[in-house]
């Protein structure tokens, strides 16, 4: 029997095992008009890779072990499936009209996502990649976030200016809470006892007791200078101590931050232009912030408050993630 040295039999070992990535500190971004994710290394910024996609890709999202993104692709009907170790869709969940936000459920067994156009929640068993069950919601459903025990899902309607929340195990409304103009996106508090929704026409967040399914507060951002009518918020990204909020709003070009418990905005951050969605790397010493019209992400170092570096991506970027 012929015998090999012990590396050599190691390298050979390595080379069949599949590959996996894990903890890449590399950014995503996904731009609506370039049909792309874009790849960014997550020290130096640049460049990695550009992952072709279905027609216009949004909402961009890992599943619980981040070795897969998934995209929601708008024009091209389908959720595309990005493998992170080999950096290019491997597959997609299709005929879906129009998608846009989703979430995953803790268990890694269900997304839930908006169906703008049939106002109603879409329930998808990602074993088969089937739509098992939609659940009507107000008209032009847009944000969707699953709780950390998965027992509720709350959707956004944009036109009904209102929060459902969806108990999973029936599959039924249980609340619809009225909010701000608009209503985009989420934050829960660490502590699960608060859910924040911006509301993008009325240049504000609203605070939701969960236990109560109410309103017991609500934020307005007017930095100086704007009208109302140009302050949109939509992203929000809140850190987990659960004392700061980071919110886009939009049109302003700025990043709202703010004080958790004194519901108070401490400063405003100057970034791209419609800065859209942002997000904390995993030490949160830094926000990334998508800015759809000046085709670019802004870095913040979150202790300084200041924009470090702007990174040029695809047209119309739409969001940004962190592999970390």
């Amino acid at each position: 029997m012929k015998l090999f040295p012990l590396s050599l039999l190691s390298f050979s070992l390595l080379a069949s095992s599949p590959a996996f990535a894990k903890n890449t500190g590399y950014l995503f971004v996904s731009s609506e008009d370039d049909h792309i994710v874009t790849v960014l290394d997550g020290k130096t910024f640049e460049k990695i890779k550009d992952i072709k996609t279905s027609k216009r890709p949004r909402h961009l999202q890992f599943n619980p072990d981040k070795t897969l993104l998934y995209a929601a692709c708008g024009e091209g009907e389908s959720i595309d499936i990005i493998d992170i170790a080999k950096l290019e869709v491997t597959d997609k969940i299709a005929d879906i009209e129009d998608p846009e936000a989703f979430d995953i459920s803790p268990d890694n067994k269900t997304l839930y996502i908006s169906l703008e156009d049939d106002g109603a929640l879409g329930i998808i068993d990602l074993t088969s990649k089937k739509m098992t069950k939609t659940v009507e919601v107000g008209e032009e459903p847009e944000g969707v976030l699953a709780s950390p025990d998965g027992k509720t899902v709350y959707v956004t309607s944009e036109v009904a200016n209102t929060v459902h929340v969806i108990d999973t195990a029936s599959g039924e409304a249980k609340a619809a809470i009225v909010v701000g103009e608009r209503p985009r996106r989420f934050a829960l508090s660490p502590d699960g006892k608060e859910l924040w929704v911006t509301s993008e026409l009325d240049a504000s967040a609203s605070i939701i007791d969960v236990a109560s399914n109410t309103v017991k507060d609500k934020l307005t951002f007017a930095p100086e200078g704007f009208r109302k009518e140009d302050i949109t918020p939509v992203g929000i990204s809140m850190t987990k101590d659960g004392k700061t909020a980071f919110v886009t709003i939009g049109r302003a070009n700025r990043v709202a931050v703010v004080d958790v418990a004194a519901r108070k905005v401490e400063t405003y951050i100057l970034v791209g232009e419609r800065a859209w969605n942002a997000t904390l790397n995993q030490d949160e010493s830094l926000l990334f912030v998508a800015n759809g019209l000046s085709d670019d992400v802004s870095i913040v170092k979150v202790d300084d408050r200041k924009v470090t570096k702007s990174v040029p991506v695809g047209r119309v970027p739409y969001m940004v993630v962190v592999d970390d």
